[in-house]
């Protein structure tokens, strides 16, 4: 009861001045408290110290029109949500209660970032989703009722739009919380987008996906990625690319680590639909719509036809024939729910080991370096200030221009590598094969994070990121191998498409782990963090086109191939094979009943097999915005003195406390 007594101490002693204005008025005072004084100031940000970085208050003030509305005592202490918005409250998880101690070892603050990483790493395996989401009722084919792959695609995309809200709006507010706050926020976020995604699934309801995976689950990434990677930039002051790629290898490897788990726990959970047969033994008829339908011991049911090119990736020994759809499962509801566990258990460890430096640490024997590069900031620019600058935004149109092509690699990496050479090489191209590659990639990525700003603490980050225009002719090349490979199958176009686009993902690793360290050299170190955050919207806007220019391009050129297919057909042969005219191509090809592997079975001996050339316009799209993106370094010059902070004796704060 005293603990309580003491609590709403503050409601029963009113301050001078108070006011009734209704209990709404006394119940939001006592709960936010006082706004600082000089929390609305309207100040240019330029006029900041550049000298007292520790002593000027940057708290968000969204809160103060509504709290200085009623008169207040300057000496009430600042209430609950005011500390919560000063990353405060709860104080466990507040920076000030992680700050390391004198003689502190900075290389223990490494692991526990890269617990948090590893976990939110596995977004890069979204790939792995994209057979179980689009064969939800099919199961072992495509239903009518399932999600296209264009209609997938866009939940990996709205998770990175909301990477992009998160790290611009709440960026400041997770530098000024601390790494181990941001991670708990990130951790709750993340296990929770997985398992909502297992009840959309479990219901097949797509906004809530979007909800789920997308929605909260690009909070979780955006609140795990930021606040560690500026805070190891604080330990490593003298290497700053080491810093960043230590921290973001883990990031990129986490998907490594997902991709075979994943494909594991789809196995453990898969239940196989059941069969009717074959094609031959099985009356199949089509609806108005297209839908197949057969006779099954519950009545008619919705059916889907599986091949052997269909079947070659599932754990269980299936035959070629008929199945009903809605009578398995894919594994996926429980699986997304097991790895709800899993990654908020991993991500809230690696949050109660995460620590941070003083303001004033540095590391034993080292001073700044004194050489001068015109590349490299002596001053800081406020993160608001930057917005202002045109080096901000040529450093977004690059990071977006190189991050189009990872994006579009990794959003449908084991599907693609299943599509160009699945069929031709069945024996190579496996179910484990495309989930190594996968692995692969995210590996690749995770050794381009590490390698790259390594490389960059010696070779400057701008000639860093000409580096990565080298995934021009890598992209403009990869049509040319899969078309060669549809006239003459073999592994060696296979091998290099492999060893290509695993280049290509190194390069996309190393935007990411170079550009935090490349914001500190344009902008200052300062509020490199918030600026960081708002640069990385430019992440969002290539993870919406990339894997949506794919997923349309893809779509397009698959309608495109299968009109082709059938047009070398007699009407009769076709009618037979699909129990409808040719005139009802269209309605087929929206019910699914009409995939390129049946009419490879019935087209004339010697026709192209055209799957491994549905995604060249992709590449070409692909390595356009490549172009752009090295145009964009190339102009990225030294920032304006105009736009750096101003030194000045006392601080804003101070002066006016003072006046």
């Amino acid at each position: 009861m005293l603990g309580l007594v003491r609590w709403v101490g503050p409601v029963a002693r009113r301050p001078i001045g108070w006011r009734r204005s209704g209990s709404a008025f006394g119940c939001a005072h006592a709960l936010l408290g006082p706004i600082r004084a000089g929390s609305t100031s309207s100040k240019d940000p330029k006029e900041e110290t550049d000298s007292t970085a520790g002593s000027v208050d940057e708290r968000t003030s969204v809160l103060s029109t509504a709290a200085t509305a009623v008169p207040v005592s300057s000496t009430n202490p600042p209430g609950i949500l005011e500390k919560f918005v000063a990353g405060e409250w709860p104080h466990v998880l507040s920076k000030a209660a992680i700050t390391a101690p004198p003689g502190f070892n900075r290389w223990l603050a490494v692991p526990s970032s890269f617990l948090v990483q590893l976990s939110i790493g596995s977004m890069y395996a979204f790939s792995m989703w994209n057979a179980p989401l689009t064969m939800d009722f099919g199961v072992v084919a495509q239903a009518s009722s399932d999600w296209t792959l264009a209609e997938v695609l866009p939940v990996f995309s709205t998770a990175a739009i909301s990477l992009g809200f998160t790290t611009f709006f709440l960026g400041p507010w997770a530098e000024r919380a601390g790494p181990r706050f941001s991670a708990v926020g990130a951790a709750l976020a993340y296990s929770s987008a997985f398992a909502v995604s297992a009840a959309a699934v479990h219901l097949h309801s797509l906004p809530l996906l979007h909800v789920g995976y997308g929605l909260l689950g690009g909070m979780g990434w955006g609140l795990g990625y930021i606040s560690p990677v500026s805070t190891l930039m604080r330990w490593f002051p003298d290497r700053r690319g080491l810093a960043t790629g230590l921290g973001l290898t883990a990031f990129g490897a986490g998907a490594a680590l997902a991709a075979p788990v994943i494909q594991h726990l789809l196995a453990a959970n898969f239940v196989p639909p059941e069969y009717l047969g074959t094609v031959a033994d099985v009356a199949i008829s089509l609806d108005e719509s297209g839908m197949m339908l057969a006779e099954t011991a519950n009545g008619i049911k919705e059916v889907v036809v599986a091949t052997a090119a269909d079947l070659k990736s599932f754990p269980a020994d299936l035959a070629e024939g008929v199945y009903v759809t809605g009578t398995g499962s894919t594994g996926a509801p429980a699986t997304f729910m097991t790895l709800a566990g899993v990654y908020g258990t991993s991500m809230l460890v690696g949050a109660a080991g995460n620590r941070a430096p003083r303001p004033d640490w540095k590391p034993e024997g080292w001073t700044p370096p004194i050489e001068e590069s015109a590349m490299i900031a002596k001053h800081d620019v406020h993160h608001v200030t930057a917005l202002s600058t045109p080096q901000f935004y040529l450093l977004w149109t690059a990071v977006m221009g190189n991050a189009v092509a990872g994006m579009t690699l990794l959003s449908a990496a084991k599907t693609t590598m299943g599509d160009v050479f699945g069929a031709a090489l069945p024996a190579v191209v496996t179910g484990v094969f495309t989930t190594k590659y996968v692995a692969s990639l995210s590996s690749a990525n995770a050794a381009g994070r590490l390698g790259w700003a390594g490389f960059s603490d010696y070779l400057g980050r701008k000639n860093t990121y000409y580096l990565f225009g080298a995934g021009i002719p890598i992209a403009a090349s990869i049509p040319i191998l899969t078309s060669a490979f549809s006239e003459e199958p073999s592994t060696l176009p296979l091998y290099l498409f492999y060893g290509g686009t695993m280049v290509m993902i190194s390069f996309y690793g190393g935007i990411f782990s170079t550009l935090p360290a490349y914001i500190a050299d344009l902008f200052g170190q300062r509020h490199a963090g918030a600026i960081h955050g708002r640069v990385l919207t430019a992440w969002s806007a290539a993870a919406l086109v990339g894997p949506n220019m794919l997923g349309y391009l893809r779509e397009s050129s698959y309608e495109t191939a299968i009109k082709e297919l059938t047009s070398t057909l007699e009407p009769s042969q076709f009618e037979k094979a699909f129990g409808a005219p040719v005139a009802k191509l269209e309605s087929l090809i929206e019910a699914k009943a009409i995939t390129i592997p049946r009419l490879m079975e019935l087209v004339p001996m010697g026709t192209t097999d055209p799957t491994p050339v549905l995604y060249n316009t992709t590449m070409y799209g692909v390595g356009g915005m490549l172009s752009v993106a090295l145009l964009a370094n190339y102009l990225i010059g030294p920032i304006d003195p105009k736009f750096h902070l101003k030194p000045t004796t006392v601080p804003p704060l101070q002066q006016e406390k003072k006046a």
